[in-house]
């Protein structure tokens, strides 16, 4: 490669990274987990909250929230919802995959020392809580009591099963899990997040919320959390949804004058409450 051309691949933020997936979990009827590295070990090292730009060539490419991340690789779970991400579905172990980031500006992991943490999520919604509640426990000294309270539609969609009834609670994460609809097998809780949070009734005070998961319950459950006397500035949410090219420059995802790429995608409620956004 010419020098010139080299240069040019280094400082262009819109090139990727050559990446590979090396292990593929499936963890729902239509969501897969993949762990990806490059040929120099992980492309970077992410926050919690940030996201990357996957890309399968001469398909196309979108962002995605880091899922997790082990000493060499990074994951991200992924639901099947278009071409590209069928695409992911069919790919294997070895397939060569393009990886650009971190993008965005993660959690408030300052705001949230010293605090309880209450993570709140629906659905694939759990995958980039996931890596803050991954972070905070490796870190459990500097954060006080941890909750968690996740809903799904059925308990085949549950992802991150191992986690949320083996890893978590065996270092003292409380779990609190409910499906929309049980089956023959299910015997816990059976309701809506947003219901659900407030049959459990946390308290308010001394905690911070993180609530991720579909528009419509995020909605619901900011409802909830008002009746329960949370205020605004203690509640914190991502937009990741709206992020397109994570460099500022497309445009699409501006809410009035504030760039979720650039700003976010991670907001206090009191800021959203600033912005011409609805959840």
């Amino acid at each position: 490669m010419p020098a010139s051309a080299e240069k040019i691949q280094l400082v262009n933020p819109l090139v990727p990274e050559k990446g590979k997936i090396i292990k593929v979990l499936r963890e729902t009827p239509d969501v897969k987990t993949f762990h990806v590295t490059t040929a120099k070990g992980k492309p970077f090292v992410p926050m919690p909250g940030q996201l990357a730009m996957l890309s399968l060539f001469n398909i196309g490419e979108a962002m995605f929230s880091v899922t997790s991340q082990g000493e060499r690789h990074l994951e991200f779970s992924i639901k099947k919802t278009g071409l590209l991400t069928d695409a992911l579905h069919e790919a294997d172990e070895g397939q060569t995959i393009g990886i650009r980031g971190p993008y965005g500006n993660g959690f408030p992991l300052e705001m949230l020392k010293g605090k309880d943490l209450l993570f709140i999520a629906g659905g694939i919604g759990l995958a980039p809580v996931r890596s803050l509640i991954n972070f905070c426990l490796d870190r459990s000294g500097d954060y006080g009591r941890m909750q968690v309270i996740y809903g799904a539609r059925t308990p085949a969609d549950l992802c991150f099963k191992e986690d949320l009834f083996q890893n978590w609670p065996s270092q003292g994460l409380e779990v609190n899990v409910t499906v929309d609809q049980g089956d023959e097998n299910w015997s816990g809780p059976v309701g809506f997040v947003p219901s659900y949070l407030e049959e459990l009734n946390p308290e308010p005070e001394g905690k911070i919320v993180v609530v991720c998961g579909p528009p419509l319950m995020i909605k619901f459950t900011i409802q909830s959390l008002d009746k329960l006397k949370f205020e605004h500035k203690a509640v914190v949410t991502t937009l990741e949804k709206r992020m397109k090219c994570g460099i500022g420059k497309c445009g699409r995802c501006n809410l009035g004058s504030t760039y979720v790429c650039l700003d976010g995608p991670v907001f206090t409620l009191a800021q959203l409450d600033q912005m011409p956004v609805e959840l």
